[in-house]
């Protein structure tokens, strides 16, 4: 993985048809998905649950691009192995998770992944100010964690405070929650440069007609970058 601030978007496959995985990163690539994003909900750090480190490993092989796995999942550290182990590129762990984000930081290093930090809509950006050197990614919730399809909350503020925290370090900001081509441009001009997609993304779409998901992706990239 190469270093750029270029607009990405990652759809989020908790939108996508669960029968059907495989096919559905396949496609979604295929109409100009930059990274697949994998929510991991534990129903106990969330209110929901959804999938581990087995479905992870079973998707890795469709997965041409970037696996960004975004556990909302505590505790963390007894889980870093085994998603390393199931491929993921990037691992994003929540502030709030375990008692040491700086540790949880250093073991998804050492475990070789890129390692990401996720900020709750609650949860101020100065919480990671004395982590940023061991992250490759912050995360900012735009949403409260726990369900696909929930309402946009604006945390601009919140993106450019960041922004100017990471100065030129190679951290990406990433945005997940509500985002869409109307919320897009917003935390675009605050300074996120990967935006995660779930409903906005794979609307109107399916496997056997892929062609909404290209024009999902396409607003929303015009829209981020115009």
């Amino acid at each position: 993985m190469t270093f750029d601030r270029s607009i990405k978007i990652a759809p989020s496959i908790l939108a996508a048809d669960f029968a059907n995985f495989g096919a559905e990163i396949e496609a979604i690539e295929a109409q100009g998905a930059d990274w697949i994003h994998v929510d991991v909900m534990d129903g106990h750090f969330v209110p929901n649950l959804t999938f581990g480190p087995p479905l992870v490993k079973a998707i890795r092989k469709h997965i041409k691009t970037v696996m960004d796995v975004h556990l909302m999942i505590s505790p963390v550290d007894p889980y870093i192995d085994a998603f390393a182990d199931a491929g993921a590129d990037i691992l994003t762990a929540h502030v709030e998770a375990g008692p040491h984000i700086h540790r949880t930081l250093q073991a998804i290093r050492g475990a070789g992944m890129k390692a990401g930090v996720a900020l709750n809509p609650g949860t101020p950006a100065e919480s990671i100010a004395h982590v940023l050197d061991l992250a490759d990614l912050v995360c900012v919730m735009t949403v409260n964690p726990g369900f696909g399809g929930q309402k946009f909350i604006d945390m601009s503020a919140k993106i450019e405070t960041l922004r100017s925290m990471i100065g030129d370090r190679p951290i990406h900001i990433e945005i997940d929650g509500g985002v869409d081509p109307t919320t897009a441009p917003l935390v675009a001009k605050a300074g996120a440069d990967v935006l995660v997609a779930g409903s906005a993304a794979f609307r109107g779409g399916s496997v056997s007609n892929p062609e909404p998901y290209g024009e999902n992706i396409r607003a929303i990239r015009a829209a981020a970058t115009a």
